[in-house]
């Protein structure tokens, strides 16, 4: 049970879905999220890969120097070009946000591989916006430079952030796009250290992409345990790669509801687990307490169960259902007002979905996904108002 408002909620997973399953598939594979959703709907497209060929991560030199040149672009063949005048970390706050929410997926503009174009101007006032909302954001993965990216951003603003940097490999490509992002990631670490970084995640929806593309459903059967040998072997070679850094840092991974391995479980230190009611046809009026007592009945209940009790956090979760509710801003509004501050009172973690809307995946792949930001595109805010917590 969950009290949200003057109402005691209290949900039964099964009640809206007989099929634990078919609650968590999403609309299609996402490409980056950057990229994932959890959903009730078949996928019907591919799995499209985030990630560039990445340029030169900013020196060893600039760790000492950079955030002092403020006036200067970070060079890190991402083709940043907008100027970047005075000092990023003065910068005026607007009274409508307020730093409520636990924490926030982001996905920086154009980081979409393999047209990656991002800007740190975008970047840096991405987090003058976000600072004012929470203190932790997610990441999907590193390509397109994205990790120091934000860190070189973070350590400009001097904002309050930590980030859960990522790894988004490809079940398909040997290994490519993991070892390209390792590069970058472990670039980063050496330039930018851990001060500002909470975990590394490896994988987002790696089990629920893997069981669509190879006629599965159980993320626990044969075909779930062969996905399973595909992505242990690159968190314990992330380990590895830490180890050899001597850094100490969690390592995680993010998946759909109930999509987790357990043996992919086992190996990390938490689990993020993607929640949405939309697509689970729940209605506005229920979906905060479904959210809440999905994520308990199902993900909090499976890692109590594994040896290792991984941390579990939601890794995304917003706006409202549909059938019984459109995805509407009257309904992300409802659902900020019965979930974010409750959640939080009830020590639930939690990823907000998401920062701002995303044109790129109406375009790419339709649906209602690109549109379920806090901001509007162009990083105004929506006609809504932010929960006080």
């Amino acid at each position: 049970m969950f009290l949200f408002g003057q109402d005691l909620i209290l949900v039964t997973v099964g009640e809206k879905s007989p099929k634990i399953h078919s609650v968590e598939k999403r609309q299609c594979p996402k490409a980056e999220r950057n990229w994932s959703i959890v959903g009730g709907l078949a996928c019907f497209g591919l799995l499209v890969i985030i990630g560039i060929i990445v340029g030169v991560v900013v020196s060893q030199t600039h760790k000492n120097t950079g955030s002092s040149n403020s006036n200067s672009n970070a060079n890190s063949g991402s083709g940043s070009q907008k100027s970047i005048s005075g000092d990023p970390s003065s910068f005026t706050k607007d009274s409508r946000l307020k730093q409520s929410f636990y924490g926030i997926a982001y996905t920086p503009q154009d980081s979409i591989y393999p047209n990656c174009n991002i800007q740190l101007a975008d970047v840096i006032t991405d987090m003058q916006l976000l600072s004012q909302l929470t203190t932790r954001i997610r990441l999907y993965g590193s390509d397109c430079n994205t990790t120091a990216m934000v860190l070189e951003a973070i350590t400009r603003t001097k904002v309050n952030m930590t980030v859960f940097i990522a790894n988004y490999p490809d079940a398909t490509d040997n290994g490519v796009a993991y070892n390209r992002q390792k590069a970058v990631i472990q670039s980063a670490i050496q330039t930018y250290g851990t001060d500002h970084i909470g975990g590394l995640t490896v994988g987002n929806e790696f089990i629920l992409n893997y069981l669509d593309a190879n006629g599965g459903t159980d993320p626990n059967s044969a075909v779930g345990n062969q996905g399973a040998a595909i992505l242990t072997p690159l968190i314990d070679d992330s380990k590895a790669m830490l180890k050899t850094l001597g850094v100490t840092m969690k390592i995680g991974n993010a998946d759909a509801g109930s999509f987790f391995n357990n043996k992919v479980l086992q190996d990390v230190d938490y689990g993020m687990a993607n929640v949405h009611p939309w697509f689970a046809n729940v209605s506005i009026d229920d979906a905060a307490g479904w959210t809440w007592s999905f994520f308990e009945t199902i993900d909090v209940a499976l890692a109590q169960k594994l040896s290792n009790k991984p941390d579990m956090s939601i890794a995304e979760t917003g706006n409202a259902s549909n059938g019984p509710s459109l995805a509407s801003e009257a309904n992300l509004q409802k659902f900020m007002d019965t979930f974010v501050c409750q959640a939080n009172a009830n020590g639930t973690e939690y990823f907000f979905f998401e920062y701002f809307d995303e044109t790129w995946k109406d375009i790419q792949f339709g649906g209602v996904e690109g549109w379920w930001g806090l901001f509007n595109s162009n990083r105004t805010l929506k006609n809504i108002e932010i929960p006080s917590c």
